[in-house]
């Protein structure tokens, strides 16, 4: 469907009134004159063939290629499409995940309250929060492997640095992913 239609849709559901108000609600989220948030199919979620030596639960990111893969073994693997660190916020190296959390409130780190100084100190978990539906937290960094209330922002790079998935990925990824699993950023 395409974008016009899409800001007609939710204009239309804003004057339908009160009965709708929940979805007109909903589709003010969504910055429909800047960009569509249909997204790019290459991003869809999907199993496919993988090889490497790394064991099955084994996260494996590609900030350049926008994917992340988690190992199933026998060759396979679940691909991902993410959205990365912007300029000057990207990075590599491999850590573990050390905690996992469903619907996590989202404290701004200090370093980023300094650059956006109108951000809250803390928002509660919910369809709002940066964090979305679900986290995985990497080692003792800042960064995490989460959900994002910005689907659109898939297959760009948007971020402080963390990897970003759409909610019903992260969900799919949660059930996949171990506290202690080995996670590869490239």
């Amino acid at each position: 469907m395409h974008f016009r239609t899409i800001a007609l849709a939710a204009l239309a559901l804003s004057i339908a009134g009160t009965a709708f108000s929940g979805a007109a609600v909903a589709a003010k989220k969504f910055n429909f004159t800047a960009q569509s948030w249909k997204l790019n199919r290459k991003f869809d979620r999907k199993e496919v063939d993988y090889s490497t030596n790394e064991k099955p639960g084994t996260i494996i990111i590609s900030t350049r290629r926008k994917f992340l893969w988690i190992v199933k073994g026998n060759g396979r693997a679940i691909r991902y499409g993410i959205g990365v660190g912007r300029w000057g916020f990207k990075w590599n190296g491999t850590e573990t995940i050390t905690r996992k959390a469903t619907w996590p409130a989202w404290r701004p780190p200090q370093e980023m309250l300094e650059r956006e100084p109108d951000l809250p100190k803390v928002m509660p978990g919910g369809p709002d929060n940066p964090l979305g539906a679900r986290a995985l937290y990497l080692g003792n960094t800042l960064y995490r492997i989460h959900g994002t209330a910005q689907p659109w922002t898939i297959g760009t790079s948007v971020s402080s640095g963390c990897i970003r998935l759409t909610n019903e990925n992260i969900i799919d990824l949660y059930k996949h992913a171990q506290v202690g699993a080995k996670v590869i950023v490239d």
